[in-house]
């Protein structure tokens, strides 16, 4: 529990005391974010306004992690606090890797935007493709690699609260194997692509993801606490390395509170696809490893809602020529409609909070109505 507090508290410090010094440097060189013309005439006003800030949530969420680990064990070793540390695990590491990974293509976009002037970076298609080989090796090691114990990070069996009776591998291991690959891909561009349609309002979201992963901190040590390695029974949790999982989770939520000082409106700075991408991915990657795929959709009801919107809106167009809404996604309908963006925000969060206190709740239930 000390590991989980001090990871999220390293990470926010990381976070509130290095933004400000990469908003400098992003101005120094005139990385500004370019706005898009057929966009609320408001959001013109953010036009130069710094972007790729999230490289600091990623950096933060690695210092925080590494350094929670390092310095339990300093004060394990040197007598000062009587502590049980725990080592580095496979599975936080591949979810570290997933937001790296995805942050990475997030940069590249956001650089391509920068850099030939424009509001728009990668193609679909280049962003797609980046994003799918690195879910791929995500997905490939979560279910293969064991390491040291005797259990995957990952299951082939679809889950909600915890692992369902659906078993992908039912005809065979190799068509498991496939079929995972592609179910973690639609997990990991879904949850990716809902928290970046979500960004386009001053904290909108870096405080909605706030709230999903300190979900999911709750969620890990709960799993912790009732695992089957050290409180075997009939409802106990087939998790490995839960308690770490809930280190990544506070960490990345600790950045994000960090960093979303300098975020809300009005904003110094953008998170870009830096951070939406690789905290879409980061949300995905702890729903696989804690075996809570479908139970995602509720916590992050906010960019399920959002995501829906641009469908929705697509579809209507494309079917009848004509739009549900005045803008999609969601957030830019109610600009339109002539709501202030913090009156948006600050709704907005209290849905993706009234969202998380039904999918704790939906995971609570299932734990009492199983005793």
């Amino acid at each position: 529990m000390v590991n989980v507090l001090l990871a999220g508290a390293v990470a926010m410090i990381c976070a509130l005391f290095g933004t400000p010094l990469f908003i400098r440097f992003l101005v120094r060189r005139g990385y500004g974010q370019f706005i898009r013309d057929d966009g609320p005439t408001s959001h013109h006003t953010k036009r130069g306004t710094p972007t790729m800030g999230g490289a600091v949530i990623i950096v933060a969420t690695v210092v925080g992690y590494l350094l929670s680990h390092l310095l339990l064990i300093l004060l394990d070793v040197t007598g000062i606090l009587e502590v049980t540390h725990s080592r580095f695990s496979l599975s936080a590491i591949l979810v570290l890797f997933l937001i790296t990974g995805l942050g990475f293509i997030g940069f590249l976009d956001d650089y391509t935007k920068i850099s030939k002037q424009r509001s728009l970076g990668l193609t679909s298609v280049e962003k797609l493709t980046g994003q799918t080989v690195v879910a791929i090796v995500f997905a490939l090691a979560a279910l293969l690699l064991r390491g040291d114990s005797t259990r995957s990070p990952a299951s082939t069996a679809i889950s909600f609260v915890r692992d369902t009776s659906f078993d992908l591998a039912f005809a065979g291991p190799v068509l498991g194997v496939i079929l995972f690959i592609a179910w973690a891909n639609v997990l990991i561009a879904g949850a990716s692509n809902g928290v970046n349609l979500t960004d386009g309002l001053d904290g909108l979201a870096t405080g909605a993801s706030i709230m999903v992963f300190a979900a999911y901190s709750v969620i890990g040590i709960w799993q912790y606490n009732q695992n089957c390695q050290l409180a075997p029974g009939p409802n106990c949790y087939d998790v490995r390395d839960a308690l770490d999982l809930a280190v990544v989770a506070c960490s990345v939520a600790g950045a994000c509170f960090g960093f979303l000082w300098w975020n809300a409106s009005p904003a110094k700075i953008f998170m870009g696809d830096t951070g939406s991408l690789a905290l879409g991915g980061g949300l995905a990657g702890l729903a696989i490893t804690t075996r809570t795929e479908l139970l995602l959709a509720v916590l992050g009801g906010l960019f399920v809602m959002i995501t829906l919107s641009v469908i929705i809106q697509v579809a209507s167009f494309k079917l009848t020529r004509k739009r549900v809404f005045r803008m999609a996604p969601l957030q830019h309908h109610f600009e339109l409609l002539g709501w202030a963006e913090v009156t948006i925000v600050i709704r907005f969060w209290l849905i993706a909070g009234i969202c998380v206190a039904v999918g704790l709740g939906l995971f609570y239930g299932e734990w009492v109505a199983n005793l």
